[in-house]
């Protein structure tokens, strides 16, 4: 069994598809799968899409760092409001991304500080993400982190030296379909190797990130680039294969991670 923590289903790749890729992952195993929120609406959107599959599909709220710029002085009430849902059971997506800038950096820093401080008045776990800005994330995160609740930095492609700073400020670490990219993430097999089974969570982050490792014959007919979460035991499988360990064990480990961690 394995928990999928973040999938974009919202996306319009997955528009009429719902359905479909649900059933799919449940026939792979994938018991339950979260929902990311990537914005005010997006969040909206992907909590109304889950409750329509209780005990399957959950979602987060909030507003990533490419959408800071949307964010006003409406954003963190209409977010509260999400989290109230006992489905919606993380605050996040949110963080800093320096690499693309699609939002200005001063504004993603009032953005993400904003939810920090709502997660630490609402209690429930971060969805976090951060690229090529680890400096000002950890240096924002740190002012808040005595209160915080736990938080999981999702899709880390980081170096062996962020991934050990994470891990010292309590943080889980979530990993994709990129640790099966041996190009141009090689340096991951020595980050997964380190990084304690009871630490890691899987996400297929789909529907981005498609492994490596899938075979040809299960991409489906014009979708051959579209990741599914149906996907997920691939990643898993690359975290089993890097730790010399059985699949079933990175299933149990991760899938109890989740469930605890998300309070499913």
């Amino acid at each position: 069994m394995y928990i999928d923590i973040g999938i974009n289903l919202i996306n319009r790749q997955f528009e009429h598809d719902a359905d479909d890729i649900i059933q799919d992952a449940l026939e792979e195993e994938v018991s339950q799968m979260i929902l990311t929120g990537t914005s005010v609406r997006n969040s909206q959107l992907s909590a109304q899409l889950a409750k329509q599959y209780p005990g399957v599909l959950y979602s987060t709220a909030g507003i990533h760092p490419h959408d800071a710029k949307s964010f006003n002085g409406e954003s963190i009430p209409a977010l509260k409001k999400l989290l109230e849902q006992k489905h919606v059971v993380s605050v996040g997506e949110c963080g800093l991304d320096f690499d693309r800038d699609f939002s200005p950096r001063p504004v993603q820093e009032k953005c993400y500080a904003a939810q920090l401080e709502l997660a630490v008045a609402v209690q429930k776990p971060l969805f976090l993400h951060e690229r090529a800005a680890f400096d000002r994330f950890v240096g924002v995160t740190k002012e808040y982190l005595p209160k915080l609740p736990l938080g999981v930095v999702h899709c880390f492609t980081g170096s062996l030296a962020e991934a050990k700073a994470y891990l010292d400020m309590g943080f889980y670490l979530g990993f994709t379909g990129s640790i099966s990219d041996v190009k141009r993430f090689a340096h991951l097999k020595e980050v997964v190797n380190y990084v304690p089974l009871d630490k890691i969570m899987i996400e297929t982050d789909a529907p981005f990130m498609l492994p490596k490792n899938v075979p040809a014959g299960q991409l489906k007919k014009y979708h051959e680039r579209r990741n599914e979460p149906a996907f997920l035991p691939y990643v898993a499988g690359s975290i089993a294969q890097f730790k010399g360990i059985s699949l079933d064990k990175v299933a149990k480990a991760t899938t109890e991670n989740a469930e605890r961690f998300f309070k499913l």
